[in-house]
């Protein structure tokens, strides 16, 4: 019983964020909607910073969810949309920033980090490959392997 009852809470909880965008929010017009949608999901809860807009709750979220819808209604295209909020918010606001010559190192760094450990890995390997591990036997340890391995 008590299993059943985790199990529904489980999932109601999980389905949490698809009740984000409320009814009075949804656009008459279903390829509008389907817009808005699109593009509020690449934009970033400034509250809760993880999510998109589409999924929180936020007062904030649902204020830029409004305003997209608004932008949409009024005739701008997605990009005039997007272009407007970043220009509100800034870059951050953004989940996937834009590749520009200012995102550069943001989008290079994990190629770059990567080069760097590889040529860092081969040093270390040829480095390590030319020295012997261990020191020399003494002439003790010596006679003793040569009388082990003559038996």
């Amino acid at each position: 019983m008590i299993r059943r009852f985790i199990m529904v809470l489980a999932i109601l909880f999980a389905a949490a964020p698809a009740f984000a965008v409320n009814p009075d929010e949804v656009l008459a017009d279903p390829a509008l909607e389907a817009r808005a949608r699109a593009i509020s999901a690449e934009l970033r809860c400034m509250v809760c910073q993880n999510q998109s807009i589409d999924d929180s709750n936020a007062e904030l979220a649902k204020d830029l969810r409004l305003l997209v819808r608004k932008r949409l209604n009024d005739g701008d295209s997605d990009t005039q949309v997007m272009d407007y909020i970043v220009s509100r918010y800034g870059e951050f606001v953004l989940l996937k920033p834009r590749f520009e010559m200012k995102t550069m190192l943001l989008w290079g760094a994990p190629l770059l980090l990567f080069v760097v450990g590889g040529i860092a890995l081969a040093v270390f390997a040829r480095r390590r490959a030319g020295k012997p591990t261990g020191s020399a036997l003494t002439a003790e340890e010596q006679a003793r392997l040569t009388e082990l391995l003559r038996k």
